[in-house]
Protein backbone atom coordinates (compact mmCIF):
# COMPACT_ATOMS: atom_id res chain seq x y z
CA UNK A 1 0.00 0.00 0.00
CA UNK A 2 1.56 3.50 -1.35
CA UNK A 3 1.40 6.61 0.63
CA UNK A 4 -1.84 7.52 -1.58
CA UNK A 5 -3.63 4.41 -1.19
CA UNK A 6 -2.57 4.95 2.65
CA UNK A 7 -4.28 8.45 3.08
CA UNK A 8 -7.43 7.73 0.76
CA UNK A 9 -7.66 4.57 3.31
CA UNK A 10 -7.64 6.68 6.58
CA UNK A 11 -10.15 9.50 5.02
CA UNK A 12 -12.34 6.84 4.40
CA UNK A 13 -12.26 4.44 7.60
CA UNK A 14 -11.03 7.63 9.86
CA UNK A 15 -14.28 7.46 12.14
CA UNK A 16 -14.51 3.36 12.32
CA UNK A 17 -10.32 4.00 13.55
CA UNK A 18 -12.14 6.75 16.09
CA UNK A 19 -14.50 4.48 17.09
CA UNK A 20 -11.66 1.82 18.15
CA UNK A 21 -9.35 3.92 19.72
CA UNK A 22 -12.05 5.64 21.78
CA UNK A 23 -13.70 2.15 22.42
CA UNK A 24 -10.55 1.04 23.28
CA UNK A 25 -9.63 4.05 25.85
CA UNK A 26 -13.11 3.78 27.97
CA UNK A 27 -12.24 0.21 28.33
CA UNK A 28 -8.92 0.80 29.97
CA UNK A 29 -10.42 3.81 31.63
CA UNK A 30 -13.11 2.26 33.12
CA UNK A 31 -11.06 -0.85 34.37
CA UNK A 32 -12.71 -2.88 31.64
CA UNK A 33 -16.30 -2.37 33.08
CA UNK A 34 -17.32 -0.70 29.50
CA UNK A 35 -16.91 -4.46 28.53
CA UNK A 36 -18.87 -6.47 30.75
CA UNK A 37 -22.08 -8.02 28.82
CA UNK A 38 -24.68 -6.16 30.47
CA UNK A 39 -22.92 -2.71 29.36
CA UNK A 40 -22.33 -4.30 26.00
CA UNK A 41 -25.78 -5.42 25.73
CA UNK A 42 -26.91 -2.11 26.83
CA UNK A 43 -24.89 -0.36 24.50
CA UNK A 44 -26.81 -0.30 21.97
CA UNK A 45 -30.17 -0.60 23.89
CA UNK A 46 -29.69 3.18 25.74
CA UNK A 47 -28.91 4.62 22.05
CA UNK A 48 -31.79 3.11 19.96
CA UNK A 49 -33.61 6.31 19.89
CA UNK A 50 -30.36 7.74 18.14
CA UNK A 51 -29.67 4.95 15.96
CA UNK A 52 -33.49 5.17 14.94
CA UNK A 53 -33.98 8.88 14.34
CA UNK A 54 -30.32 9.19 12.98
CA UNK A 55 -31.31 7.26 9.60
CA UNK A 56 -34.25 10.01 9.17
CA UNK A 57 -31.88 12.56 10.35
CA UNK A 58 -29.76 11.70 7.34
CA UNK A 59 -32.01 12.39 4.66
CA UNK A 60 -33.46 15.45 5.85
CA UNK A 61 -29.44 16.39 6.08
CA UNK A 62 -28.90 15.09 2.55
CA UNK A 63 -31.20 17.78 1.26
CA UNK A 64 -28.54 20.63 1.99
CA UNK A 65 -27.53 20.43 5.31
CA UNK A 66 -30.93 20.95 7.03
CA UNK A 67 -32.79 19.44 10.08
CA UNK A 68 -35.35 18.64 12.16
CA UNK A 69 -35.30 20.12 15.38
CA UNK A 70 -39.00 18.83 16.25
CA UNK A 71 -38.08 15.21 16.28
CA UNK A 72 -37.39 15.11 20.31
CA UNK A 73 -40.65 16.86 20.82
CA UNK A 74 -42.50 14.30 18.66
CA UNK A 75 -40.95 11.15 20.57
CA UNK A 76 -41.94 12.70 23.45
CA UNK A 77 -45.74 13.46 22.37
CA UNK A 78 -46.23 9.75 20.47
CA UNK A 79 -44.96 8.13 24.01
CA UNK A 80 -47.56 10.65 25.64
CA UNK A 81 -50.23 8.96 23.81
CA UNK A 82 -49.63 5.71 23.87
CA UNK A 83 -48.72 6.02 27.63
CA UNK A 84 -51.99 7.92 27.97
CA UNK A 85 -53.75 4.95 25.75
CA UNK A 86 -52.68 2.13 27.58
CA UNK A 87 -53.57 3.77 31.08
CA UNK A 88 -56.84 4.65 30.15
CA UNK A 89 -57.28 0.51 29.28
CA UNK A 90 -57.10 0.80 25.57
CA UNK A 91 -54.62 -2.95 23.79
CA UNK A 92 -51.46 -1.79 22.70
CA UNK A 93 -51.91 -2.49 19.01
CA UNK A 94 -54.60 0.39 19.67
CA UNK A 95 -51.71 2.39 21.45
CA UNK A 96 -49.18 2.06 18.82
CA UNK A 97 -51.43 2.94 15.83
CA UNK A 98 -52.51 5.85 17.20
CA UNK A 99 -49.10 7.30 18.10
CA UNK A 100 -47.27 6.43 14.52
CA UNK A 101 -51.01 7.70 12.73
CA UNK A 102 -50.30 11.39 15.15
CA UNK A 103 -46.31 11.27 14.11
CA UNK A 104 -47.11 10.83 10.42
CA UNK A 105 -49.68 13.26 10.55
CA UNK A 106 -46.91 15.70 12.13
CA UNK A 107 -44.34 14.12 9.39
CA UNK A 108 -47.04 15.37 6.21
CA UNK A 109 -47.67 18.54 7.49
CA UNK A 110 -44.24 19.31 8.01
CA UNK A 111 -43.36 17.76 4.93
CA UNK A 112 -45.99 20.09 3.14
CA UNK A 113 -44.92 22.95 4.44
CA UNK A 114 -41.23 22.63 4.01
CA UNK A 115 -41.59 20.93 0.65
CA UNK A 116 -44.21 22.80 -0.94
CA UNK A 117 -45.31 25.91 1.04
CA UNK A 118 -41.20 26.52 1.25
CA UNK A 119 -40.87 27.53 4.73
CA UNK A 120 -37.28 27.50 6.19
CA UNK A 121 -36.64 23.78 7.34
CA UNK A 122 -34.98 25.61 10.93
CA UNK A 123 -38.12 27.88 11.37
CA UNK A 124 -41.04 25.33 10.70
CA UNK A 125 -39.32 22.33 12.82
CA UNK A 126 -38.31 25.23 15.43
CA UNK A 127 -42.06 25.89 15.83
CA UNK A 128 -42.63 22.25 15.38
CA UNK A 129 -40.21 21.93 18.44
CA UNK A 130 -42.36 24.19 20.69
CA UNK A 131 -45.64 22.91 19.42
CA UNK A 132 -45.54 19.17 20.03
CA UNK A 133 -43.55 19.41 23.04
CA UNK A 134 -46.64 21.33 24.46
CA UNK A 135 -49.09 19.02 23.25
CA UNK A 136 -47.37 15.95 25.24
CA UNK A 137 -47.46 17.85 28.30
CA UNK A 138 -51.22 18.42 27.54
CA UNK A 139 -51.59 15.36 26.81
CA UNK A 140 -49.75 14.14 30.17
CA UNK A 141 -51.37 16.60 32.28
CA UNK A 142 -48.29 17.73 33.31
CA UNK A 143 -47.63 14.20 35.01
CA UNK A 144 -45.48 11.15 34.55
CA UNK A 145 -47.55 8.13 33.60
CA UNK A 146 -46.29 4.95 33.91
CA UNK A 147 -46.37 2.18 31.26
CA UNK A 148 -47.09 -1.34 32.71
CA UNK A 149 -48.84 -3.24 29.90
CA UNK A 150 -47.22 -6.12 29.35
CA UNK A 151 -47.83 -6.84 25.76
CA UNK A 152 -46.58 -2.90 25.10
CA UNK A 153 -43.59 -3.60 26.83
CA UNK A 154 -42.40 -7.28 25.30
CA UNK A 155 -43.24 -5.92 22.23
CA UNK A 156 -39.76 -3.71 22.56
CA UNK A 157 -37.73 -4.54 25.65
CA UNK A 158 -38.24 -8.57 25.69
CA UNK A 159 -35.39 -10.59 25.03
CA UNK A 160 -35.09 -13.66 22.46
CA UNK A 161 -35.10 -17.28 24.44
CA UNK A 162 -35.90 -20.15 23.06
CA UNK A 163 -37.54 -22.65 26.27
CA UNK A 164 -34.71 -25.20 27.34
CA UNK A 165 -31.93 -23.89 25.29
CA UNK A 166 -31.45 -20.54 26.77
CA UNK A 167 -31.29 -19.58 30.34
CA UNK A 168 -29.80 -16.35 31.89
CA UNK A 169 -26.37 -15.59 31.47
CA UNK A 170 -26.21 -18.68 28.83
CA UNK A 171 -28.34 -17.76 26.10
CA UNK A 172 -26.87 -20.10 23.16
CA UNK A 173 -29.40 -19.17 20.36
CA UNK A 174 -27.51 -15.46 20.50
CA UNK A 175 -24.72 -17.19 19.66
CA UNK A 176 -26.50 -19.22 16.88
CA UNK A 177 -28.07 -16.47 15.70
CA UNK A 178 -24.60 -14.40 15.62
CA UNK A 179 -23.02 -16.91 13.55
CA UNK A 180 -26.38 -17.12 10.77
CA UNK A 181 -25.94 -13.44 10.43
CA UNK A 182 -22.23 -13.44 9.60
CA UNK A 183 -22.71 -16.39 7.28
CA UNK A 184 -25.11 -13.82 5.61
CA UNK A 185 -23.00 -11.28 5.43
CA UNK A 186 -20.68 -12.63 4.26
CA UNK A 187 -22.52 -14.13 1.21
CA UNK A 188 -23.67 -10.52 0.58
CA UNK A 189 -20.30 -9.27 0.32
CA UNK A 190 -19.38 -11.98 -2.22
CA UNK A 191 -23.15 -11.78 -4.27
CA UNK A 192 -22.12 -7.90 -4.23
CA UNK A 193 -18.28 -8.14 -5.50
CA UNK A 194 -19.66 -10.96 -8.53
CA UNK A 195 -22.13 -8.91 -9.71
CA UNK A 196 -20.22 -5.49 -9.37
CA UNK A 197 -16.98 -7.83 -11.89
CA UNK A 198 -20.30 -9.16 -14.12
CA UNK A 199 -20.87 -5.60 -14.95
CA UNK A 200 -17.67 -4.39 -15.20
CA UNK A 201 -17.50 -2.34 -12.03
CA UNK A 202 -14.48 -1.47 -10.50
CA UNK A 203 -14.04 -3.59 -7.23
CA UNK A 204 -11.25 -3.46 -4.52
CA UNK A 205 -8.66 -6.11 -4.06
CA UNK A 206 -10.16 -9.77 -2.76
CA UNK A 207 -7.56 -9.75 -0.13
CA UNK A 208 -8.23 -6.58 1.00
CA UNK A 209 -12.38 -7.34 0.98
CA UNK A 210 -11.59 -10.91 2.78
CA UNK A 211 -9.89 -8.82 5.55
CA UNK A 212 -12.83 -6.27 5.86
CA UNK A 213 -15.57 -9.08 5.98
CA UNK A 214 -13.44 -11.06 8.48
CA UNK A 215 -13.24 -8.50 10.88
CA UNK A 216 -16.72 -7.25 10.62
CA UNK A 217 -18.04 -11.10 10.92
CA UNK A 218 -15.29 -10.88 13.45
CA UNK A 219 -17.63 -8.39 15.37
CA UNK A 220 -20.57 -9.61 14.68
CA UNK A 221 -19.29 -12.91 16.64
CA UNK A 222 -17.75 -11.25 19.66
CA UNK A 223 -21.11 -8.90 20.10
CA UNK A 224 -23.22 -11.90 20.31
CA UNK A 225 -21.29 -13.82 22.50
CA UNK A 226 -20.92 -11.01 24.62
CA UNK A 227 -25.53 -11.17 24.05
CA UNK A 228 -25.02 -15.23 25.07
CA UNK A 229 -23.58 -14.05 28.37
CA UNK A 230 -26.52 -11.48 29.28
CA UNK A 231 -30.26 -12.47 28.61
CA UNK A 232 -30.07 -13.10 24.99
CA UNK A 233 -30.54 -10.86 21.72
CA UNK A 234 -32.94 -8.22 22.66
CA UNK A 235 -36.02 -7.38 20.56
CA UNK A 236 -34.99 -3.98 20.66
CA UNK A 237 -31.94 -5.05 18.51
CA UNK A 238 -34.23 -5.80 15.94
CA UNK A 239 -36.24 -2.98 15.36
CA UNK A 240 -32.95 -1.02 14.98
CA UNK A 241 -31.64 -3.86 12.88
CA UNK A 242 -34.77 -3.70 10.84
CA UNK A 243 -34.40 0.62 10.38
CA UNK A 244 -31.39 0.72 9.51
CA UNK A 245 -31.37 -2.02 6.68
CA UNK A 246 -34.14 -0.82 5.28
CA UNK A 247 -33.00 3.09 5.03
CA UNK A 248 -29.73 1.65 4.19
CA UNK A 249 -31.02 -0.28 0.78
CA UNK A 250 -32.89 3.12 0.37
CA UNK A 251 -30.28 5.69 0.12
CA UNK A 252 -28.31 3.14 -1.60
CA UNK A 253 -30.09 0.98 -3.80
CA UNK A 254 -33.30 2.79 -5.05
CA UNK A 255 -33.53 5.63 -7.72
CA UNK A 256 -35.59 7.85 -5.27
CA UNK A 257 -32.81 7.38 -3.21
CA UNK A 258 -30.43 9.01 -4.65
CA UNK A 259 -32.84 11.85 -5.30
CA UNK A 260 -32.21 13.21 -1.73
CA UNK A 261 -27.97 13.20 -3.08
CA UNK A 262 -28.77 15.08 -6.38
CA UNK A 263 -31.18 17.74 -4.34
CA UNK A 264 -28.11 18.24 -1.70
CA UNK A 265 -25.61 18.09 -4.52
CA UNK A 266 -27.34 20.90 -6.52
CA UNK A 267 -31.03 21.39 -6.42
CA UNK A 268 -31.41 23.48 -8.99
CA UNK A 269 -30.08 21.00 -11.18
CA UNK A 270 -31.67 18.34 -9.97
CA UNK A 271 -34.85 20.31 -11.38
CA UNK A 272 -34.14 20.97 -14.37
CA UNK A 273 -33.30 17.52 -14.85
CA UNK A 274 -36.71 16.54 -14.39
CA UNK A 275 -36.96 15.48 -10.54
CA UNK A 276 -39.21 17.24 -8.15
CA UNK A 277 -37.04 19.07 -5.19
CA UNK A 278 -40.57 19.65 -3.43
CA UNK A 279 -41.59 15.49 -3.00
CA UNK A 280 -38.03 15.11 -1.59
CA UNK A 281 -38.19 17.54 0.69
CA UNK A 282 -41.63 16.25 1.86
CA UNK A 283 -40.59 12.61 1.81
CA UNK A 284 -37.19 13.45 4.26
CA UNK A 285 -39.57 14.96 6.82
CA UNK A 286 -42.50 13.09 6.26
CA UNK A 287 -39.99 9.75 7.34
CA UNK A 288 -37.89 11.60 10.10
CA UNK A 289 -40.93 12.11 11.66
CA UNK A 290 -42.40 8.74 11.57
CA UNK A 291 -39.26 7.14 13.20
CA UNK A 292 -39.20 9.86 15.80
CA UNK A 293 -42.93 8.27 16.50
CA UNK A 294 -41.46 5.38 16.71
CA UNK A 295 -38.41 6.20 18.81
CA UNK A 296 -41.06 7.39 21.29
CA UNK A 297 -42.29 3.95 21.54
CA UNK A 298 -39.12 2.04 21.96
CA UNK A 299 -38.26 4.73 24.55
CA UNK A 300 -41.69 4.83 26.43
CA UNK A 301 -41.36 0.72 26.78
CA UNK A 302 -37.59 1.04 27.62
CA UNK A 303 -37.77 3.89 30.33
CA UNK A 304 -41.30 2.30 31.50
CA UNK A 305 -42.96 5.80 32.46
CA UNK A 306 -43.40 9.18 30.14
CA UNK A 307 -43.02 12.85 31.36
CA UNK A 308 -42.77 16.11 29.57
CA UNK A 309 -39.18 16.30 29.58
CA UNK A 310 -39.01 13.08 27.48
CA UNK A 311 -36.81 13.62 24.44
CA UNK A 312 -35.60 16.79 25.05
CA UNK A 313 -31.92 17.24 22.98
CA UNK A 314 -32.54 14.15 21.54
CA UNK A 315 -32.88 15.55 18.50
CA UNK A 316 -28.94 16.82 19.14
CA UNK A 317 -27.86 13.58 19.41
CA UNK A 318 -28.99 12.52 16.18
CA UNK A 319 -27.63 15.28 14.11
CA UNK A 320 -24.26 14.90 16.05
CA UNK A 321 -24.71 11.14 14.56
CA UNK A 322 -25.00 12.09 11.14
CA UNK A 323 -22.31 14.85 11.07
CA UNK A 324 -19.93 12.52 13.36
CA UNK A 325 -20.31 9.37 10.95
CA UNK A 326 -19.47 11.68 8.05
CA UNK A 327 -22.50 13.72 6.64
CA UNK A 328 -21.61 16.62 5.42
CA UNK A 329 -22.68 19.77 6.80
CA UNK A 330 -23.45 21.25 3.66
CA UNK A 331 -25.42 17.93 2.30
CA UNK A 332 -25.40 15.81 -0.35
CA UNK A 333 -23.09 13.08 1.09
CA UNK A 334 -23.59 10.54 3.59
CA UNK A 335 -24.23 6.57 4.00
CA UNK A 336 -26.29 4.63 6.68
CA UNK A 337 -23.32 2.87 8.07
CA UNK A 338 -21.37 6.03 8.37
CA UNK A 339 -23.90 7.96 10.59
CA UNK A 340 -24.24 4.33 12.44
CA UNK A 341 -20.96 4.66 13.38
CA UNK A 342 -21.22 7.94 14.32
CA UNK A 343 -24.18 6.64 16.61
CA UNK A 344 -22.28 4.20 18.15
CA UNK A 345 -19.25 5.98 18.85
CA UNK A 346 -21.33 8.85 20.73
CA UNK A 347 -22.85 5.86 22.95
CA UNK A 348 -19.46 4.63 23.43
CA UNK A 349 -18.64 8.19 25.14
CA UNK A 350 -21.45 8.59 26.62
CA UNK A 351 -21.79 5.58 28.49
CA UNK A 352 -18.00 5.63 29.12
CA UNK A 353 -18.11 8.62 30.91
CA UNK A 354 -21.15 7.62 32.24
CA UNK A 355 -19.43 4.64 34.20
CA UNK A 356 -16.11 6.28 34.93
CA UNK A 357 -18.67 9.20 36.76
CA UNK A 358 -17.39 12.04 34.99
CA UNK A 359 -19.54 14.97 35.74
CA UNK A 360 -22.30 16.14 33.59
CA UNK A 361 -20.88 19.38 32.38
CA UNK A 362 -17.92 17.53 31.53
CA UNK A 363 -19.92 15.31 29.35
CA UNK A 364 -21.55 18.23 27.64
CA UNK A 365 -17.81 19.58 26.98
CA UNK A 366 -16.64 16.63 25.40
CA UNK A 367 -19.41 15.88 23.29
CA UNK A 368 -19.27 19.09 21.91
CA UNK A 369 -15.81 18.98 21.55
CA UNK A 370 -15.96 15.61 19.09
CA UNK A 371 -19.00 17.54 17.52
CA UNK A 372 -16.96 19.89 16.32
CA UNK A 373 -13.82 18.02 15.44
CA UNK A 374 -15.98 15.68 12.75
CA UNK A 375 -17.29 19.06 11.31
CA UNK A 376 -14.08 20.52 10.99
CA UNK A 377 -12.78 17.40 9.65
CA UNK A 378 -15.35 17.50 7.05
CA UNK A 379 -14.48 20.83 5.85
CA UNK A 380 -11.08 20.71 5.75
CA UNK A 381 -10.59 17.30 4.07
CA UNK A 382 -13.07 18.10 1.44
CA UNK A 383 -11.51 21.69 1.15
CA UNK A 384 -15.00 23.24 1.50
CA UNK A 385 -15.09 26.64 2.67
CA UNK A 386 -18.90 27.75 1.62
CA UNK A 387 -22.11 26.46 0.06
CA UNK A 388 -20.26 26.35 -3.29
Amino acid sequence: MNSTEFKAFIKKYTMVIALVVVFIFFTILTGQRLILAQNVSNLLLQNAYVLVMACGMLLCILTGGNVDLSIGSTLCLSAALSAKLLSSGFSAPVAIIVSLLVSAIIGIWQGYLIGYVHIPPFICTLAGMFLFRGLARVVLDSKTISISNEGFLNLFTAYIQIPGLDQNKNCVSALIIGIIVAIVVALLFFTSRRKQLKNGYPTGSLSSMIVKLVIIDALIILYSVKLMQYKGVPVMLIWILAVVLIFAFITSSTVFGRYFYAVGGNEKATKLSGIDPRKVYFVAYFLMSFLAGLSGLLMGARIGSVDGSMGQSYEMDAIASCFIGGASAYGGSGTVPGIMVGAILLGVINQGMSIYGLSDQWQYVVKGAVLLAAVVFDVVSNHKTGKS
